[in-house]
């Protein structure tokens, strides 16, 4: 596992994650030509607000991957 820390709405947070997850998201935010933190916002933003962020995150990196 291992944390990233971003600023949500002004706010830091940390997120854990598998290493895997982080380079995905590392290579969609750069294939999209933005930061990691957008996207994670994106997320955050649209999420449910009884799941968890380290999960909603996973969850829409899995739909990502199988658009392509």
């Amino acid at each position: 596992m291992k944390k990233i820390s971003v600023s949500l709405s002004g706010h830091q947070t940390s997120i854990t994650l598998e290493p895997e997850f982080i380079d995905v998201l590392k290579r969609i935010a750069g294939a999209r030509g933005v930061s990691i933190a957008s996207i994670i916002c994106e997320i955050d933003n649209n999420r449910a607000p009884d799941t968890n962020l380290s999960s909603a995150i996973r969850v829409w990196i899995l739909n990502q991957v199988m658009k392509d």
